[in-house]
């Protein structure tokens, strides 16, 4: 299998299009090879060499190829469009309603917060005023309503429908993305164009997150006992170095531990891999240098990888990578955690994930270089597809299954988030209600995850209720050493 995914790239907001375009082709790594451009450059026949076509319309008149619009209109193939510009094809086939069976009749403002699909109702960020396509009435039989779209009254019109060979979007699903949002449409959508004879299966993860050498055995002991009791294999997150650099929990006096300093703990890690963990690097310290980044300068609390500030009224300013960034620093950084596992005597881990899931181009790269796979959320760089990266233009973006992304690492699922029992820093609170809630919501994905993390210094009832929603909900656990 394999896609050609097409783009747009003009106007103010053209660089947007290359973002869109590394997104689609994560989520198409799923399936088989991909090949991402400017639909700008799109010369008649070179959808021939591919399964299926998925363009995104980002750009509100972007001056499509007239060859592009003809080979969409002649191919068999299936064609996956969203958004914009779908009025160039309708008037570059004159019997485009009678073929089809419908027609567009311009964007609904409504206020949807809403999009029902497969059964689920999904999120949607209701400030996002960009608008859905709507249809005139009435549509031919051949025409399928995927997902609809709910008003704040109740009624409702498609949010995406399928005729002939063409599924057709009517919005962009890649923007305001968040846990059980109508981008799980979308990603779901993906398998009847790539993958339709899939067999349905719903798979969990867990990860136990910002393990450092603070943390105290008995209770990393006990979390692997009860997932080890429900049949539960389970990732955790090792930190290898503490620092408070600053004293910010000891009275202003600077604190460093070591793994290799906490021989209980490493005997701990060692029974939760022998009761089904797999141990995943994250980060060396988890924090930088010796300032607050942006909370506190001490590790699991601040990152590492990326510059950040903390305002009055806990919003965050993304500053960018850490001005010391370069395949060097992070090669570095990457290696003295290695060295640190070494010395207390644990092999190497095979995963990686990024503190706080914020890092550079070059950091990414960095690490593909030394593990095969994440297990995370990651970001995306204006540049990745075109040549030149653009530290200050990038794209977030989760998974709720397996990819091999553009950075060329296996990617595991981090659909879910995180339990986090107390609000902190301005952040609310997640419950196993609202994992819970998503994870009914990620149904929708035929062949999907629900994947969510779990802090352990937190209350292991937090943990309970969470597995046992899920398996409730019919999920099943896996081993991310498994994927």
């Amino acid at each position: 299998m394999s896609a050609l995914v097409l783009y747009d790239t003009t106007q103010q907001w053209g660089w947007l299009g290359e973002l869109y375009g590394i997104m689609v082709g994560n989520l198409v790594s799923h399936f088989g090879s991909w090949t991402a451009m400017p639909v700008l450059s799109y010369t008649a026949g070179d959808m021939n060499n591919y399964s299926a076509v998925i363009y995104i319309g980002s750009t509100y008149g972007e001056p499509l190829p007239t060859a592009f619009l003809d080979d969409v209109l002649a191919t068999s193939k299936p064609v996956v469009w969203a958004y914009d510009n779908i009025w160039q094809l309708t008037e570059r086939a004159p019997n485009f309603a009678s073929t089809y069976g419908w027609m567009w009749s311009g964007f609904d403002l409504s206020t949807v917060a809403q999009v029902n699909y497969q059964g689920q109702q999904l999120k949607r960020y209701s400030a996002n005023s960009a608008g859905i396509m709507n249809y005139f009435s009435p549509m031919g039989s051949g025409v399928t309503a995927l997902a609809t779209a709910v008003r704040p009254d109740g009624s409702t019109f498609p949010w995406a429908l399928r005729s002939r060979n063409l599924t057709y979007i009517g919005e962009n699903p890649l923007v305001y993305i968040a846990e059980g949002d109508r981008y799980l449409a979308f990603c779901d959508l993906l398998f009847d164009t790539l993958a339709p004879t899939t067999t349905i299966r719903h798979r969990a993860l867990v990860r136990l997150e910002d393990i450092d050498p603070t943390y105290d055995p008995t209770v990393l002991r006990n979390v692997a006992n009860y997932l080890s009791s429900q049949g539960v294999p389970f990732g955790f997150q090792m930190i290898p170095y503490y620092t408070d650099p600053l004293g910010y929990y000891t009275g202003g006096v600077p604190e460093t531990i070591r793994l290799r300093d906490a021989p209980a703990l490493v005997n701990a890690i060692r029974y939760m891999q022998q009761h089904g963990g797999v141990l995943i690097e994250h980060g060396y310290t988890h924090q930088y240098s010796n300032v607050a980044n942006p909370y506190t300068g001490v590790t699991g609390d601040d990152c590492e990888f990326f510059r950040l500030t903390l305002n009055p009224d806990f919003t965050l300013n993304y500053l960018g990578p850490v001005p010391e960034d370069s395949a060097a620093w992070a090669t570095n950084r990457v290696t003295a955690a290695a060295q640190e596992f070494a010395a207390a005597g644990l092999a190497a881990p095979g995963m990686f994930t990024f503190p706080s899931y914020l890092a550079s181009a070059t950091d990414y790269h960095v690490v593909a270089q030394y593990f095969t796979t994440r297990a995370e959320r990651s970001l995306y760089y204006v540049g990745l597809l075109s040549g030149t990266i653009d530290p200050t233009r990038y794209v977030g973006q989760y998974f709720p299954y397996v990819v091999h992304d553009v950075y060329d690492s296996k990617v595991l699922p981090d659909n879910l988030g995180g339990i986090s029992p107390q609000p902190y820093f301005g952040i609310p609170p997640r419950l196993p209600a609202d994992i819970i809630a998503d994870a009914q919501r990620s149904l929708v994905v035929r062949d999907g995850f629900a994947s969510f993390f779990y802090n352990p210094s937190d209350d292991i009832s937090y943990l309970r209720a969470t597995v046992q929603g899920l398996k409730g909900l019919g999920y099943t656990f896996v081993s991310l050493g498994s994927l």
